[in-house]
């Protein structure tokens, strides 16, 4: 629920994060995008990618979870609080999570950008839908190279951001049950 809450609020930013970013982007900030998206796209423009998203958020959070335990059970078996422990798992959870997920963020940006220069040397005409038809697309511009571009830049920037996330909940979650055991009082 969590990811499908976050990801109807964030999708419209990430619409407009990666329409502002692109090559030649006409919008100039990110209300002038919003309101030219809005004007001539509508309200489905900034959730044409969402399923997209979600099929890559949840993919993403499932290997994140699982590589970061498995790794907690090899390094820190015990499940003490370390620090150092946290941070490597963390992060390279996150950077086989983000490296697995590469191909649907690109169909995925795609999506969200409808990027001209793509679309017409993919002879789309219109405005480009479904994540069908974005992997076709990708497949035949670039063929299976294409769903990894980006792939360093995207596990460079998951892997500090998920070994801090990961340090900072095992802080406080040590912080706290550390806290509630020392006022705990006697039966």
């Amino acid at each position: 629920m969590a990811t499908l809450l976050h990801d109807a609020v964030m999708n419209p930013a990430e619409v407009v994060k990666q329409r502002l970013q692109m090559y030649n982007s006409q919008h100039r900030s990110a209300l002038s995008c919003i309101r030219t998206v809005w004007r001539t796209e509508g309200l489905g423009a900034f959730y044409r990618s969402y399923t997209t998203q979600l099929t890559m958020n949840i993919p993403f959070q499932s290997i994140h979870f699982i590589t970061y335990e498995f790794l907690q059970e090899h390094v820190n078996p015990h499940r003490g609080y370390n620090p150092q422990s946290h941070i490597i798992s963390g992060g390279l959870a996150g950077a086989l999570a983000a490296a697995a997920t590469t191909p649907l963020d690109v169909c995925k940006t795609l999506l969200n950008t409808q990027e001209n220069m793509a679309l017409s040397l993919a002879n789309v005409s219109g405005r480009l839908s479904g994540m069908a038809n974005a992997f076709r697309t990708v497949y035949q511009l670039n063929g299976l190279a294409g769903y990894f571009k980006g792939i360093q830049a995207r596990v460079i920037y998951q892997m500090p951001s998920t070994a801090i996330s990961w340090s900072v909940y095992e802080f406080f979650k040590y912080f706290l049950t550390k806290h509630q055991l020392e006022n705990r009082t006697p039966y």
